[in-house]
């Protein structure tokens, strides 16, 4: 039976989208919640049901920030069954939460170790599994950075010079990942006081603060910005599709996250959801990873990205995730305080 495609809008959360693929007359039905770029959903689905036609996925998208407040305001009466790429430091906050389900998926022991949960170590079952990571990286657009003679930036700290005052757009952390972890990342490389002061003269630059992590690279990409600050994966995408964009991986090191995929607890769909476990750590599921990033969670699979520094994993940051969620609130909260009055309607 030839696949299709649904569409449908939920009311819970304004902009999340649905896409269901169905295989089976009489399939399965799991719900899952991701970040992941709507763009690549449909190919997701597609791979994991030409190997299992027996259970359909609805998807439900929205970007990091709106995905977990959803799933904690869902807590005692939760909808989702698995969630299939969402921000690790998420998912640390859920699992704080008691929100997910154990379960070592078949084949979880091929994985490199620092992409699952680090209670496996100690002999329980993991509360989630990474698949790949994403890094921060600024889009500058060549042909508009020439036209308003803003140079190229090389580090963070240029984007506070008077050079880029209004040029700089980047997303808000409360509502976006890559926004949380940039932030949290400009905490952990300088410290909270000196990372504060430097939010503090990177905020007189910024035109505005939007909600999407990749808004700001396509915004950069289409020359409505001169600067983006986004992640690496959309850069690469944007500047291979031929856009007048440069993709500046700044020098002090490079923040990250991992998108990683976890079993709701209390699922009454539990054999389902642990075969699609099963299968987003395979290596199939891997090398589909690796068709964007270029870091994975399986050893061996990834293969250079075009518009990816070779030497990409040695820029990235010793990221400590379980500080970034357990200070989550409390960082967002001082952001909002300091800075929302530049965030997009």
């Amino acid at each position: 039976m030839p696949t299709f495609h649904r569409f449908v809008q939920p009311t819970l959360v304004a902009g999340a989208v649905a896409l269901a693929l169905s295989s089976a007359a009489h399939a399965t039905e799991l719900t899952v919640y991701t970040a992941v770029e709507s763009d690549d959903l449909q190919k997701y689905a597609e791979r994991f049901n030409a190997a299992h036609p027996d259970i359909t996925i609805n998807w439900v998208r929205d970007s990091t920030g709106v995905i977990t407040a959803r799933l904690l305001a869902e807590k005692n009466n939760p909808q989702a069954d698995v969630i299939w790429g969402l921000a690790a430091t998420s998912l640390l906050v859920l699992e704080e939460e008691d929100m997910l389900a154990r379960y070592a998926p078949e084949g979880v022991d091929n994985l490199d170790a620092k992409f699952v949960d680090p209670a496996y170590q100690d002999g329980e079952d993991p509360a989630w599994v990474g698949m790949d990571a994403w890094v921060a990286a600024i889009c500058y657009n060549t042909i508009e950075g020439e036209r308003h003679g803003v140079p190229m930036p090389a580090s963070w700290e240029d984007l506070t010079q008077p050079e880029y005052a209004g040029h700089v757009i980047m997303p808000n952390p409360n509502s976006s990942g890559t926004g949380y972890l940039d932030v949290a990342s400009w905490l952990q490389l300088w410290g909270e006081e000196q990372g504060w002061e430097y939010m503090d003269r990177l905020h007189n630059n910024i035109a505005r603060y939007t909600h999407s992590g990749s808004a700001p690279c396509s915004l950069a990409a289409t020359g409505e910005a001169v600067i983006g600050v986004s992640f690496a994966f959309r850069a690469a995408r944007l500047k291979s599709q031929g856009a007048p964009i440069e993709v500046v991986f700044p020098e002090e090191g490079l923040g990250w996250d991992m998108e990683a995929a976890a079993i709701v607890e209390g699922t009454n769909k539990l054999d389902a959801a642990q075969t699609l476990m099963d299968w987003i750590v395979s290596r199939e599921a891997n090398e589909l990873y690796n068709e964007g990033y270029a870091v994975v969670a399986y050893p061996g699979v990834a293969q250079p990205i075009e518009n990816y520094p070779s030497d990409i994993t040695d820029r990235m940051i010793d990221a400590d995730f379980q500080w970034a969620a357990v200070n989550r609130e409390r960082v967002l909260a001082e952001w909002q305080r300091r800075y929302d009055g530049k965030t997009e309607q």
